[in-house]
């Protein structure tokens, strides 16, 4: 029959199972989407129809894009008069075909660590590779003809005109039939766009339009691919929040409408984002749609108004909307949701199920940060707060092991005393905790302490853009990136760059060296099982964290330091004997059984 596990043992396995849970199953357990539930699908309309308004309300016809043959960023800029962009934050332009905003740069973001590198583009004209636009427009009723604007429309501007900070810009169009359209486009410091259109109706006969915004990507987007955090079409549509991986609408055969007033929608990538933001106070319709348009994917989110604007012969109506476009920077985010009064805008960053964790862990980074200048210095200010804070628990922890660690004589005597009986064993074991008030499972303590700051450290590394290029000292110049360096290629020495399974770099080996220490401080378990275990768990989790963000591995190989100042303290303070050294010559064969002879 098969003898039970020691308690050791027990405590052991446990610690190590949730070890495991934290560096493998963690990414599928927290970051897994939050699908807002599916709403009851509106009438069949043709994918021509990214909006679809309620039954017995006005329907309409939004002008699709057609995806021609592709074309180069550069060929598609030069097809058609533009309209520059220059702020603090952005560059790019707007083209006067269709009034699209279709070229964005971001100015303060680089594609790598390199400041000479590229700034960041995040909107390319329809038709090239990867293609993201933004359009607003206005359409008729359904059944209803008239000559309305269009992706084809050449607007005119004003000559010369830049749109830049405080300086805006009004495009116009005569459709030559009484009506004429203006368009009135200003962006502020924070990556908001405000888009006024307004109609005047010079005909005898009113006109009744309808306004509407959509933002689409042509091709399907390239993504982080860590399920940690979302990425893909977003919104909130009465303080419901949906969102939808590029492979979850593809499965959709009708597109995803939802009824609201207000909201906003859009997509989301792990850093950059764009959102179409409705009058507050309208009615209208969001959809997330997929299409398949000669060929290639294409994602579309956009809304259309439920209620239509009726312009009188003489008269003039105008609507408002707004366009962010661009990046995901928390502060900024909250002031525009604030300052606009935007449900729940702030989700446009993931900070998954326990955000409780994630944004006071972010926060509290970041004040460190704007203290001493560098995350990488700030991760291990956080660290040592953290421990600070929880050392009343860790110290009961650390002192209930050393209470262990001196009964141990007394356990060994138990296994002399009933050799073959393990359940007895077991049964005085339990005897001595309670008489001595110890836990056997205490060792397992700075475990749980230690694995919901490792959860909103690892969130906050991986998603927020503050992180991102930040460096720390040496060669590590981006935290939110793996540790470059590797052992097998003698850091760089040989000119030969590993496959990833073998990018261990500096940090990782100091992980793993300062968590085989750590081990160290408790003697060598006499059975070979647990003695295996204890030197191989370094190994395991120096190569599993190899791929790890650097600031994760920094963090945790600082934290293990800290542990063993802080476990050889208690463990000297109770009396019980730190040898180090020791523990540590036992734990290599050679040199155990070196000891033995002499």
């Amino acid at each position: 029959m098969q003898q039970p596990s020691t308690p050791d043992t027990k405590n052991l396995l446990l610690a190590i199972v949730l070890s495991i849970v934290i560096i493998y199953g963690w990414q599928f357990l927290y970051g897994t989407p939050k699908t807002a539930p599916q709403p009851q699908q509106q009438t069949s309309q043709t994918t021509a129809q990214p909006g679809a308004p309620a039954a017995g309300q006005a329907t309409a016809v939004v002008p699709g894009t057609e995806v021609a043959k592709l074309a180069s960023r550069a060929e598609a800029l030069a097809a058609s008069p533009r309209l520059a962009i220059d702020t603090p934050l952005l560059s790019g332009s707007i083209n006067l075909m269709g009034a699209q905003l279709d070229d964005l740069h971001l100015k303060n973001f680089h594609e790598t660590v390199d400041p000479a590198s590229p700034i960041i583009t995040l909107l390319s004209p329809s038709g090239t590779a990867n293609a993201w636009f933004i359009e607003q427009g206005m359409v008729a009723p359904q059944g209803v003809s008239l000559n309305l604007p269009n992706s084809r429309t050449l607007w005119q501007a004003p000559a010369g005109a830049t749109l830049g900070l405080n300086q805006p810009v009004t495009l116009t169009w005569d459709n030559g039939q009484g009506l004429v359209f203006a368009r009135t486009i200003s962006v502020g410091e924070d990556y908001l766009f405000t888009i006024t259109q307004t109609v005047r109706n010079n005909s005898a006969q009113p006109v009744a339009l309808i306004p509407y915004a959509r933002t689409q990507r042509q091709d399907t987007p390239k993504t982080a691919g860590y399920y940690v955090f979302f990425e893909g079409m977003l919104g909130v549509q009465d303080g419901e929040l949906t969102e939808l991986t590029y492979k979850d609408i593809n499965k959709k055969t009708e597109p995803q409408r939802v009824a609201a007033t207000g909201g906003w929608l859009g997509f989301t990538d792990k850093y950059w984002a764009t959102a179409l933001i409705p009058d507050p106070k309208a009615q209208n319709n969001a959809t997330y749609q997929h299409l398949n348009q000669q060929g290639r994917d294409v994602y579309q989110a956009d809304y259309i108004a439920t209620v239509p604007l009726t312009v009188a012969p003489g008269a003039e109506v105008s609507y408002q909307d707004m366009v962010y476009a661009g990046a995901k920077e928390v502060n900024t985010l909250a002031a525009v949701g604030d300052a606009h009064g935007l449900d729940k805008f702030d989700l446009m960053i993931d900070w998954g199920w326990f955000w409780f964790l994630t944004k006071p862990m972010y926060r509290l980074l970041h004040l460190v940060k704007q203290l001493v200048g560098n995350f990488g210095v700030a991760i291990l200010i956080v660290t040592v707060l953290v421990k600070l804070a929880v050392f009343p628990l860790a110290n009961k922890s650390y002192a209930s092991m050393s209470k262990m660690k001196k009964l141990q004589p007394e356990m060994n005597r138990l296994k002399e005393l009933y050799p073959e009986d393990k359940m007895k064993q077991q049964q005085e074991m339990m005897e001595i905790y309670k008489r001595e008030k110890v836990s056997p499972l205490s060792g397992c303590l700075p475990i749980f302490i230690q694995i919901p700051v490792f959860f909103a450290l690892y969130k906050v590394i991986l998603t927020s853009i503050d992180l991102r290029h930040a460096p720390f000292f040496g060669w590590i110049r981006d935290l939110s990136a793996p540790d470059p360096t590797s052992v097998f290629n003698l850091f760089g020495l040989i000119p030969w760059t590993p496959p990833t399974m073998l990018m261990i770099g500096i940090w990782p080996l100091l992980m793993g060296i300062t968590m085989w220490v750590q081990m160290r401080l408790n003697p060598t378990p006499p059975d070979p099982v647990q003695a295996s275990l204890f030197n191989w768990m370094p190994v395991i989790f120096t190569f599993t964290l190899g791929a790890f963000p650097a600031g994760l591995v920094i963090y945790w190989a600082w934290s293990n330091l800290l542990s063993i100042l802080q476990q050889s303290y208690i463990m000297k303070k109770h009396g019980t004997e730190v040898d180090i050294l020791g523990n540590i010559r036992n734990s290599i064969p050679f040199m155990k059984k070196k000891n033995e002879t002499s």
